[in-house]
């Protein structure tokens, strides 16, 4: 007889969530889940908020470029003219071959996936382009537009951050559920949108290349908007990586200091190692953790949102419950 899953354990052995055995089905009404998005349901657990019109799907018809306009809700907003010349070139020879996917808006369509092919086929001078008509809600065209552009890496990491802070505050999300929705993990969301808290033109410099997300999640670890920017001009400037860019900003925390209740200043040296150090952690583990460190002692404390995540973290650490 075999045993049960771990998962299945864990409420158990600790006194957590009870476990339910052979659950009756729940009978659901049938739907549609787009070809497109099959993949990464069946991978994330990510069913999409939004059921197709089964007269509609799969209906491929020719639209004039004239009546499809741009979704403001697309989170990708940086296209590169070369990449768009060149897709042009390529419509050109071919045609397009995945056809653009939109809603009906009046007597308009709005895009909902594939803007960079209808902007280069604006390029390539046609006149009609071959779209899928969907019928989803804003959240639905969000999370769409989000899991094709981060399945095939198209944002930059401001704009996947503002995707997810959009889902968050539009639509009133957790992190976790956001998570869940594009198939990450919640630490990946929290450390993409922490980037936000940056000054908008050091988010310009992430957008624009000139400075990296390492680089970002090390200035981050000063708290001050002038401190930083005086951190990230440095780091272009000199060129510096990301080790280097510790150092920096452990410089730039010692000298400002942090003043006690008799004046003193007391030195912040090592928490710029200690901030990547503990945001290295928490992307290996995939959760929120918290670092104390002092003078070779210290704690850290990890931490877990179900009987799930804490299968995840003892198969990382080897460790059978059982």
């Amino acid at each position: 007889m075999s045993k049960p899953a771990l998962g299945r354990g864990l409420g158990a052995l600790l006194g957590g969530t009870p476990v339910i055995s052979n659950p009756a089905p729940i009978a659901l009404p049938p739907t549609t889940v787009l070809p497109s998005l099959a993949s990464s349901a069946a991978t994330s657990g990510f069913a999409p908020a939004f059921v197709p019109a089964p007269a509609m799907r799969d209906q491929v018809r020719q639209v004039a470029l004239t009546q499809i306009r741009p979704c403001a809700l697309q989170p990708r907003k940086d296209f590169s003219a070369e990449s768009l010349r060149e897709l042009a070139d390529s419509i050109r020879e071919q045609g397009i071959i995945q056809p653009l996917m939109v809603r009906a808006h009046g007597q308009e369509f709005e895009l909902i996936a594939g803007e960079r092919r209808w902007r280069a086929a604006q390029l390539a001078g046609l006149a009609e382009v071959p779209v899928l008509v969907r019928e989803a809600d804003d959240r639905a065209v969000l999370e769409m537009a989000l899991i094709e552009n981060l399945q095939r890496e198209n944002l930059n990491a401001i704009e996947e951050a503002l995707g997810y802070a959009q889902l968050v505050s539009q639509f009133e999300l957790t992190q976790e559920l956001v998570a869940t929705k594009v198939g990450k993990s919640r630490a990946v969301v929290a450390n993409a949108m922490r980037l936000l808290k940056l000054p908008l033109d050091l988010q310009g410099f992430i957008r624009e290349g000139r400075l990296s997300v390492g680089h970002a999640k090390v200035i981050l670890g000063l708290t001050e908007a002038a401190q930083q920017r005086a951190a990230a001009e440095r780091v272009i400037k000199e060129a510096l990586n990301v080790r280097q860019t510790e150092g920096l900003v452990a410089k730039l925390q010692t000298r400002d200091g942090v003043r006690t209740r008799n004046g003193a200043k007391t030195p912040l040296a090592t928490d710029a190692h200690i901030a990547n150090l503990e945001n290295k952690i928490r992307e290996r583990l995939g959760t929120k953790v918290q670092l104390r460190y002092a003078q070779g002692k210290g704690a850290l404390q990890v931490t877990f949102y179900s009987d799930a995540e804490l299968e995840h973290l003892l198969q990382i650490l080897g460790i059978n419950a059982e």
